[in-house]
C-alpha cells in the first residue's frame, strides 16, 4: 500500500507534514513520488491565500475522478477556515484538524464516518491536546534540514489573517522537549534547524512563571553550539514587530550558531494602514527594530512580507510601503496582492482596490526589491561565504546552497556528494537575487 502527501502553505505545513508521514508509515505505508500510484492521498490545505485553497479544489476533483477506477482514500488537514471546512467535508472521506493527527490510523480504518457533527466537535477546541501532535515523532524529509514547532496558535488577530481561526490561540510547546529536539538533530548531522511558529517571539507568553521566553529558549539553543562542538545554523519564523524586542536581537549577536538572517514582517510602509490591518506596531517600532540588528548584527540579512493593496491602500500610503522598501532595503520581501479571506475581520470590508492596481503595485514593489537585493549582492564581490550545499543547481554542472543569510548561491561542481554540506564560496559575480562562485580549500570548508 502507497501514500502521498501535498503540503501547501508556509513553513508550518511542511513541518507538520513530516509528522503525518511519521504516523502514515507506522501503519505500514510506503511513499510514492507519483499521486496516481497512491492508495492513500492526503493534503495539507491553506485557506491564508485563495490560490493555495483552489489548488485543493483541483487536486481533490482529479482524485476524486480516480476513485471510479481504484480504491483510493483521501484526506484533508492544515490551516482550514470552517467556511472551507464545511465544502471539504463533501469532497474528502476524512477531515481531521492536527492535534487528532494520532488518531489518524483509526479514521483510516473507518473512513467516510467524518460528520459535521463530529467535525465541529473536533474544530470547537484547536489547541486542546496539542502536545499529543508535538509527541510525534517527524519521519525528515532532509538529512540536513528540519522544521522544529515551539508554539502554534496566534493571538494578534489582524485583520487580513486567518490564522487565529485555523489553528486557535498561541500555545507553547514545552521549552525542554524543543531544545532536546535541537541537540538531537544536531547530533544526528543536521544542518540547518528552523524554529516554527505564527508568532514565535510571543514564545512562553501564554504559560508566564511556568516556562522561559523566546530570548532565553534563544540562549539555550546558542548554547548548544559549544557544548556539541558542530556547525549548524538555526533559524525562527515568523516574528511579530509587536514582540520583537532588543534582548532578542542580543542573544542572536552573542551566539554563532543563531543565524544571521531576521525575517520581519512589515505587511505596509504606512502607520494608518498598519492601524486599519491590526498589526499593533507603527513605523517608528518597526525602524528601531532594524536599527537595532543594523547596530548590533551588521552582516545580517533582512527579509519581509509586504501585503499591496489591502482594503483602503491609496497611492500615498503604497508610496509609504516604497519608501519603506527604500528606507530598510531588504534582501528579500515575499509581496502578495491582498485577497479577503473569510473569517478574518478584512472579509465584511468592500474590497475596493482593482486586480489591476494590486498588479502594478506588485510590480512596482518587485523592480524596488530586485535594486535592493542586486545592491547587497554585489557588496558580496571577490568575499568568502560559507554555504549548505542543498542540491543540484538548474544549470547543469552547477550545485546550488544558501549562505547563513540565506542569499542563493551556485558553483560549479557536479560531485552531489557536498550535499548537505558546509563550503566555502568565493563569489564571483550577482544577480538580482542570486550570486555565483567558485568552491575553494575543499578539504578545510567541507563539514
Amino acid at each position: 500500500m502507497k501514500y502521498h502527501l501535498v503540503s501547501l502553505g508556509c513553513q508550518m505545513n511542511a513541518s507538520d507534514g513530516e509528522r503525518v508521514r511519521s504516523v502514515i508509515e507506522k501503519m505500514g505505508y510506503e511513499w510514492t513520488d507519483k499521486e496516481e500510484d497512491a492508495n492513500l492521498i492526503g493534503i495539507l490545505a491553506c485557506s491564508v491565500r485563495q490560490k493555495a485553497i483552489d489548488r485543493v479544489y483541483s487536486k481533490i476533483h482529479k482524485w476524486n475522478r480516480w476513485k471510479n477506477k481504484k480504491n483510493l482514500v483521501t484526506f484533508v488537514s492544515g490551516c482550514i477556515l470552517p467556511t472551507d471546512l464545511d465544502k471539504f467535508l463533501k469532497k474528502f472521506d476524512i477531515i481531521f484538524q492536527m492535534k487528532d493527527l494520532p488518531k489518524l490510523p483509526e479514521m483510516i480504518q473507518q473512513y467516510g464516518i467524518t460528520t459535521p457533527v463530529g467535525l465541529k466537535q473536533r474544530f470547537d477546541s484547536l489547541n486542546e491536546n496539542i502536545s499529543e501532535f508535538w509527541n510525534v515523532k517527524p519521519s525528515y524529509v532532509s538529512e540536513f534540514e528540519a522544521f522544529i514547532p515551539i508554539q502554534n496558535g496566534c493571538d494578534k488577530f489582524c485583520s487580513f489573517c486567518a490564522v487565529p481561526y485555523t489553528r486557535g490561540r498561541e500555545v507553547s510547546r514545552p521549552s525542554d522537549e524543543i531544545v532536546a529536539e535541537v541537540k538531537s538533530l544536531v547530533e544526528k548531522g543536521f544542518k540547518s534547524i528552523t524554529l516554527l511558529g505564527q508568532n514565535v517571539n510571543s514564545y512562553g507568553l501564554d504559560k508566564k512563571g511556568e516556562e522561559i521566553d523566546f530570548p532565553e529558549l534563544l540562549r539555550r539553543i546558542g548554547k548548544l553550539d559549544n557544548d556539541l562542538e558542530k556547525e549548524f545554523w538555526v533559524y525562527f519564523t515568523s516574528p511579530h514587530p509587536r514582540d520583537m524586542t532588543d534582548e532578542v536581537i542580543e542573544v542572536i549577536a552573542d551566539y554563532n550558531c543563531l543565524a544571521k538572517q531576521i525575517h520581519l514582517p512589515i505587511q505596509s510602509g504606512d502607520d494608518k494602514v498598519l492601524i486599519h490591518m491590526n498589526r499593533k506596531h507603527d513605523m517608528k517600532k518597526y525602524r528601531h527594530i532594524v536599527q537595532t540588528i543594523k547596530r548590533l548584527i551588521p552582516e545580517a540579512t533582512i527579509f519581509t512580507d509586504i501585503i499591496v493593496g489591502f482594503t483602503g491602500e491609496n497611492d500615498e500610503q503604497f508610496e509609504n510601503t516604497r519608501k519603506a522598501m527604500d528606507e530598510f532595503k531588504y534582501n528579500m520581501a515575499y509581496i502578495a496582492m491582498y485577497s479577503p479571506r473569510p473569517g478574518a475581520l478584512s472579509h465584511r470590508w468592500f474590497d475596493d482596490i482593482s486586480l489591476d492596481i494590486k498588479k502594478k503595485r506588485h510590480y512596482a514593489l518587485t523592480e524596488d526589491l530586485k535594486i535592493h537585493s542586486k545592491n547587497y549582492n554585489s557588496t558580496m564581490l571577490d568575499k568568502v561565504f560559507r554555504v549548505l550545499v542543498k542540491g543540484t543547481a538548474k544549470h547543469d554542472g552547477y550545485l546550488a546552497g544558501l549562505t547563513e543569510g540565506r542569499i542563493n548561491v551556485r558553483f560549479l561542481s557536479t560531485d552531489e556528494s557536498l550535499i548537505g554540506r558546509f563550503v566555502n564560496v568565493k563569489i564571483t559575480s550577482a544577480a538580482d537575487f542570486s550570486v555565483e562562485g567558485e568552491m575553494i580549500t575543499i578539504k578545510e570548508s567541507v563539514v
